[in-house]
């Protein structure tokens, strides 16, 4: 059978099963009913619309998007030029600082990343304002589950960097003809128990060029 070549194609079932639909019917009944979600519901899938299906290089898994103002894109651990970036992120701007030996941007717009084949995929999609983890456990994981399984058939070797105990709980989910970087989270709490110093960024990097692929330019 011929491998998908788009997220359409690779997801042709999801819109079909029940979680899907629960999910979905959850979140539009939540803004319906006046509370604030985020990210903007145009731009909940932005981290597929930025980097299609057949370019996806490298996953980058995040738990669930910005609960603050204007902070949640679509897209793991970015946020648009002018917010102010979060601690998860300066810290993974800090490593890959200290491992590739560059400065990184006074913005936390991963765009650039995202273009360049890095799925930056949070597990869970919508999250209510103030109410971090407020959208966990509500189905979104089922249809994040089907985004991994989809990108698990590729035969090409895919990079996954999972940061964190619930990002690692996905592993299970990855065959072995793809790559597994493993480090704790980079939040406050957890980055100086091993995500500082785990050269991911350069391991990844190099494990591309090994598998005739572009690295990343990680500095933006």
């Amino acid at each position: 059978m011929e491998s998908a070549k788009t997220w359409q194609e690779a997801l042709s079932g999801l819109k079909a099963t029940d979680f899907y639909k629960d999910i979905t019917q959850f979140v539009a009944d939540e803004r319906a009913a006046g509370k604030v979600i985020y990210p903007p519901e145009n731009e909940v899938y932005n981290a597929l619309t930025s980097t299609p299906f057949n370019k996806v290089k490298v996953v980058i898994l995040g738990q669930d998007p910005y609960h603050g103002e204007h902070q949640a894109n679509g897209m793991a651990f970015s946020v648009n030029p002018g917010i102010k970036i979060p601690p998860s992120l300066r810290n993974i701007y800090k490593e890959i600082e200290n491992d590739l030996k560059c400065n990184m941007p006074n913005n936390g717009d991963l765009t650039l990343w995202a273009n360049q084949g890095v799925l930056l995929l949070n597990s869970v999609l919508t999250v209510e304002k103030s109410l971090a983890g407020s959208h966990a456990n509500k189905g979104w994981e089922k249809v994040t589950d089907q985004i991994i399984c989809s990108l698990n058939q590729k035969p090409e070797p895919i990079i996954f960097l999972l940061w964190g105990a619930y990002a690692q709980k996905k592993a299970s989910l990855i065959g072995e003809q793809h790559i597994i970087l493993k480090a704790p989270h980079p939040s406050p709490l957890s980055a100086h128990r091993g995500f500082f110093g785990c050269q991911h960024f350069s391991i990844t990097n190099q494990k591309l060029i090994e598998n005739k692929q572009s690295p990343i330019k990680w500095q933006l």
